[in-house]
């Protein structure tokens, strides 16, 4: 599911205050980045039975390299999934989440917002 309208989906950032700001929100850098793309994602216990829910923020590097750590990275429009076990997670428009882990989720991404003195990049 996308969660739109968060504020946070084009800002652009240089991939090292990035990173500070969410693993300090406690979102994690994703082992599947690669020179290109970076993904945080924030665990959400459920209640249900081998379930649970992730946040997930996105981006991709407008110039520089990931790896080296001298990356411009641009955030694309956060989701929530659902990871069902052992299958994988779900992030299809078609999955039903409660209002509440909405909310939560809408919550998640506003903290994690850069203050405006970060090292924010001109696009």
């Amino acid at each position: 599911m996308k969660l739109e309208n968060t504020g946070i989906e084009d800002l652009v950032l240089d991939v090292k205050t990035l990173t500070r700001v969410m693993e300090s929100k406690g979102f994690m850098l994703g082992g599947s980045w690669d020179y290109e793309r970076v993904t945080y994602d924030y665990k959400v216990e459920s209640n249900e039975t081998n379930i649970t829910h992730y946040v997930r923020i996105q981006g991709y590097a407008l110039e520089g390299d990931v790896d080296k750590g001298n990356a411009v990275i641009k955030l694309l429009t956060p989701i929530l999934g659902r990871h069902y076990y052992p299958h994988g997670v779900e992030y299809g428009d078609t999955e039903e989440f409660s209002k509440d882990l909405i909310d939560k989720a809408h919550r998640l991404i506003k903290n994690v917002q850069p203050p405006a003195e970060a090292n924010q990049v001109e696009q």
